[in-house]
């Protein structure tokens, strides 16, 4: 293939990205393949260290960037974008408004693979779900000539679009290392769930790059008081978390089949 591969994550928060796919992200950046990051927000309402009270917005979201920027470097992530909502509001952003600004950073960047969450966001959380969403909607957008943006962009087609998923095994460890991962919304508690092995379409090996996660996502300072349990477990463990990285195919215009991928490039290369 003559044209440069290319692979973009559009995420929720700063952190995704480390959790989610650090593994990925390296592994492919390491190939030579061009990685591109889109989080829609700088996680102003997150934690704060061990702080109780927080310093306010704009300070919680400047020192989440910084450490997403750093964590980016790690991982060799080539280009990290802002859509500049803030953090637990983006389910309540303009639709249009959203989907526009990812499409525009689609075109522009034409990647052949996207990955986003799931429908379920993870474990229910409001603006992974809305990412998914809205990320869902671009890509259909992007690839539609006759729908314009005031850029006046040439239309993008992605060639294969994955979901973040957790398998089984990996998710029993990762529960068991440090608090489970639940939100409560609209007075209802949700909590993750793990997806059954059978319906994982692509098992990416990143057993070489898990001590650069973990060092991605150490740069995510403020956060290390939720997961300050990882950092008491062995390398062995942190391998099974990192060492793997579980996604389902959600669309792909280039391969298919019940043939388990190894490859989020399968049909590209």
């Amino acid at each position: 293939m003559s044209h440069k591969l290319k692979l973009m994550a559009v995420l929720a928060h700063p952190d995704d990205e480390s959790f989610g796919i650090g593994g990925a992200l390296a592994k492919y950046a390491d190939e030579g393949i061009e990685t591109y990051l889109i989080v829609a927000t700088r996680g102003e309402r997150g934690r704060f260290g061990e702080n109780k009270e927080s310093p306010g917005l704009d300070v919680v979201g400047k020192t989440r960037e910084a450490e997403l920027l750093a964590a980016a470097k790690v991982l060799g992530i080539r280009e990290v974008s802002f859509l500049d909502y803030i953090d637990a509001d983006l389910d309540k952003a303009d639709p249009v408004e959203v989907v526009d600004k990812i499409v525009f950073h689609i075109r522009r960047i034409k990647p052949q693979v996207v990955i986003s969450f799931d429908p379920t966001g993870g474990y229910g959380h409001p603006d992974h779900i809305a990412i998914s969403q809205f990320t869902t909607a671009a890509l259909v957008c992007s690839g539609d000539p006759k729908y314009n943006l005031a850029k006046q962009q040439h239309a993008h087609t992605v060639s294969k679009f994955y979901y973040i998923t957790w398998p089984r095994n990996k998710f029993k460890v990762f529960k068991s290392a440090f608090r489970e991962m639940k939100i409560n919304v609209d007075g209802e508690k949700r909590q993750a769930l793990s997806w059954p092995d059978w319906s994982l379409t692509t098992w990416i090996d990143t057993v070489d790059y898990w001590p650069q996660v973990w060092q991605a996502i150490q740069c995510h300072k403020t956060q290390m008081a939720i997961f300050n349990e990882l950092e008491k477990l062995p390398d062995k463990t942190h391998k099974i978390l990192w060492g793997s990285q579980e996604f389902y195919r959600v669309f792909s215009l280039v391969n298919g089949g019940r043939a388990r991928e190894d490859d989020l490039f399968c049909g590209l290369r």
